[in-house]
């Protein structure tokens, strides 16, 4: 993805929010996540299977942000929880430790959220993870986020996330991650 010509990216009000078709657009989605998470092409190429993957899932809703020439700029996507995926599999003993295993049932995972650099702190993510979640029908949504302090760990404390568990290891991540969670509606 190249970067935005000149000084400054689009006025994020000309960023439209709708529906995305995340099969179709799995490679300008992953180059945001590239770009926004700092992937390698090995990380890239790995996402790609696993993306198509959960977009296969008929519950999956995915969002993205587009400029008006059509660029995508940030994209969403999540689905409701199911206790056999592999996500839940991996979190659920870090949950029970603590006391809050009971999230995993009846929740919308928010599964990705990434915004390209030059349009992060301008409102983007909130916009895209707030649609998100507003058709979900479950009472509650859970993400998780590495677990540092970030602007992403902001943004979600400031709708309404918290903390469930702390220094979640994933396989093959090299870096903790925080699971969280918030009751629908979100702030």
């Amino acid at each position: 993805m190249r970067p935005f010509s000149g000084h400054h990216a689009p006025d994020p009000r000309e960023i439209t929010v709708g529906p995305l078709d995340l099969a179709a657009r799995v490679d300008d989605a992953l180059a945001v996540q590239a770009l926004a998470f700092g992937l390698t092409d090995d990380e890239i190429a790995v996402r790609h299977h696993i993306v198509l993957r959960h977009f296969a899932a008929p519950s999956t809703r995915a969002l993205g942000a587009t400029t008006q020439e059509g660029r995508l700029v940030g994209f969403v996507y999540g689905m409701p929880n199911d206790r056999t995926q592999w996500w839940s599999t991996v979190v659920q003993p870090y949950l029970r430790q603590e006391g809050n295993d009971g999230w995993l049932s009846d929740s919308f995972v928010v599964t990705e959220l990434h915004v390209h650099p030059a349009f992060q702190h301008r409102g983007v993510g909130r916009r895209l993870i707030t649609e998100l979640v507003s058709a979900a029908t479950e009472p509650r949504s859970l993400l998780s986020a590495l677990d540092r302090e970030s602007p992403a760990r902001a943004l979600y404390r400031s709708l309404g996330y918290h903390d469930l568990a702390r220094r979640v290891r994933f396989p093959s991540a090299p870096s903790p991650y925080a699971v969280m969670g918030a009751w629908l509606p979100l702030r």
